[in-house]
């Protein structure tokens, strides 16, 4: 079951909407508010300035979607597939994950703070721009993912794995190396004094 990292319970949803209903109309609204949406087929989909408010979508299929400019905001993800889907200036703050498939997915630019994504698989994920304050990303599997750029301020880093991911750009204070697993992962060197810093090391120039 997704759990939000500070413990607040999922929205109740007032309706829900499967494919019919999305076919015979719903997909033309540009806003939703506590809607459960359920074994829809967005493959190949596109989503242009719509907004989901505390919505739940139970197994829907992004694949190879696009969502441009869209709002998922406290919204509840379980047992999607978001196998290449792009997600462009999105706004996904306070949505959780559970049980949702990532391959190949990217978002471009967009606010992910607060999201839960505890022990996604992120591997082959690319992040670039994006805000993620305070994203829950405990037990992330995150080996060669990409975080360009990305704000992972106040992120919960605890037993994430990222092995070769490419950190370049990123904010990493949050991250304790001791508790987050980093072999081989990309940085610059600003980036390695804030580490060095992490693990108690007196960084000194010359």
């Amino acid at each position: 079951m997704a759990e939000r990292r500070y413990g607040n319970p999922a929205p109740d949803t007032r309706s829900v909407v499967r494919t019919e209903e999305w076919d015979a109309g719903v997909a033309r609204e540009t806003r939703h508010e506590r809607v459960s949406f359920i074994d829809l087929d967005l493959c190949e989909a596109t989503l242009r300035a719509v907004e989901f408010q505390e919505c739940s979508f139970r197994d829907v299929r992004f694949n190879c979607s696009v969502q441009d400019n869209v709002a998922f905001v406290n919204c509840t993800f379980t047992n999607c597939s978001f196998f290449e889907a792009t997600f462009t200036q999105c706004k996904l703050v306070g949505s959780v994950f559970d049980r949702c498939t990532f391959d190949i997915m990217t978002v471009d630019g967009g606010d992910w703070s607060f999201t839960g994504l505890r022990g996604a698989a992120l591997g082959s994920a690319t992040f670039t721009g994006v805000r993620m304050r305070e994203t829950d990303l405990t037990g992330a599997r995150c080996q060669g993912a990409t975080f360009r750029d990305v704000d992972l301020s106040g992120a919960a880093l605890h037993k994430a794995d990222l092995t070769r991911s490419d950190l370049r750009g990123t904010d990493l204070s949050a991250l304790d190396p001791t508790v987050t697993e980093v072999r081989h992962a990309v940085i610059t060197a600003d980036q390695a004094v804030v580490v060095a810093m992490a693990l108690g090391l007196d960084v000194r120039a010359g």
